[in-house]
């Protein structure tokens, strides 16, 4: 395990937050850092009750008056994961908006993702717009990434979900994005050693000039400068996040989606890709000693749907048996065309860091500052 040796180890007193993430501090009642940004900025800002819901229902009413000569008022990009398909419910039927649901191909979806889109968009009468994303563009940045030996593996997949949404935004003149991003299932947000920006196109870039073999001539990038400045001030496109502004409890949510619709549930967050379960249930806990449940967990211990014993319980145990692991290992190792010791040659490679390639980081970390000290940014990102 990758914990730090530098420091004994650790473990918040409120949440299941501990010091894997290295840069974790504590306060005298053993609380730590998230927790405590968690009651001084999220929760006093945060209005999941008749407040929030009256001030999305104008938000919606400008949506609705902006985008009445269009198809379509406003965008959702979905993954068939919960958020984004409980955010497609709620901006159809709450909110009475028009969206266009937009999905990225990235040659990773299970069936069970397959099947959520496809229930979500009958049962809503919604239109579908997807993407796919060539597979020998993919399978290089994501080997790429692989030999760069770093944690965030990830970043191939969200980039191209990233970009391909908000570049097709701005193309086709949506002027209002809505995601699934919330407080009530992410208001601990993984540390950047765990799960690095993926929108930070210099180093993407400069990962797949070292260990990438063919051009990236149709894979959708952008950077974080271009859809936080240039689609925000010049395109005026907007970001829309239904989620904060209503009660949202993921357990309910994933069960009314289920009767209603026959939605599918899921083990994990973020599991409806079988890359990201492979990255998250295996290659970024063996590896390197990183378990994204913590930061899952302890979103749900802070929002009050989950007690911290049983999310101790959880996380005491692997997200996947070994059966299965090896199964999903074969799957992964074959889907690239490397054989299971090539991959497991990588896994047992040298462990690096964004910091150890080419980034924006100084600029990001900045921007960062800058939207915190203005109030914008709620959640800590370092």
């Amino acid at each position: 395990m990758n914990v730090s040796s530098k420091r004994a180890y650790q473990i918040c007193t409120s949440c299941i937050m501990d010091t894997s993430d290295s840069n974790i501090t504590f306060d005298s009642r053993g609380w730590c850092d998230y927790c405590n940004n968690y009651h001084r900025n999220i929760l006093p800002n945060w209005h999941p009750d008749a407040r929030g819901e009256r001030e999305m229902l104008a938000v919606a009413e400008t949506i609705r008056n902006q985008g009445r000569d269009r198809d379509h008022d406003c965008i959702i990009g979905v993954s068939g994961g919960v958020d984004s398909s409980y955010v497609a419910l709620l901006a159809k039927e709450k909110l009475g908006l028009r969206p266009l649901i937009f999905h990225v191909d990235a040659g990773w979806n299970s069936q069970q993702s397959v099947n959520n889109i496809e229930k979500m968009v009958d049962g809503l009468h919604l239109d579908l717009h997807t993407e796919v994303i060539d597979w020998q563009e993919m399978k290089d940045l994501q080997l790429a990434f692989f030999k760069a030996q770093v944690p965030h593996l990830d970043t191939p997949q969200d980039h191209a979900f990233f970009a391909g949404l908000y570049n097709f935004a701005a193309s086709h003149g949506f002027k209002y994005v809505i995601t699934g991003a919330n407080y009530s299932t992410e208001c601990v947000r993984e540390p950047l050693e765990w799960h690095y920006h993926a929108t930070d196109l210099r180093q993407l870039k400069d990962i797949h000039a070292r260990f990438g073999t063919r051009p990236l001539k149709t894979f959708p990038l952008t950077d974080i400068f271009t859809h936080k400045l240039y689609y925000r001030f010049v395109k005026g496109m907007r970001i829309v996040k239904p989620l904060n502004n209503f009660p949202y409890i993921k357990e309910d949510a994933m069960q009314e989606l289920a009767d209603r619709f026959g939605w599918q549930k899921y083990a994990h967050k973020h599991y409806e890709s079988r890359f990201t379960r492979f990255y998250e249930g295996y290659w970024l806990p063996v590896k390197f000693g990183y378990d994204k449940r913590r930061a899952h967990f302890s979103s749900l211990i802070l929002t009050g749907q989950l007690s911290r014993d049983e999310a101790l319980r959880r996380i005491a145990q692997p997200a996947y048996d070994e059966e299965t692991m090896a199964h999903e290992f074969e799957y992964v190792a074959t889907k690239l065309d490397l054989t299971v010791g090539e991959l497991r040659a990588l896994m047992n490679g040298p462990n690096k860091s964004y910091r150890d390639y080419k980034s924006s980081m100084p600029l990001i970390d900045l921007g960062t500052k800058v939207l915190r000290a203005l109030g914008v940014q709620k959640m800590m990102v370092r």
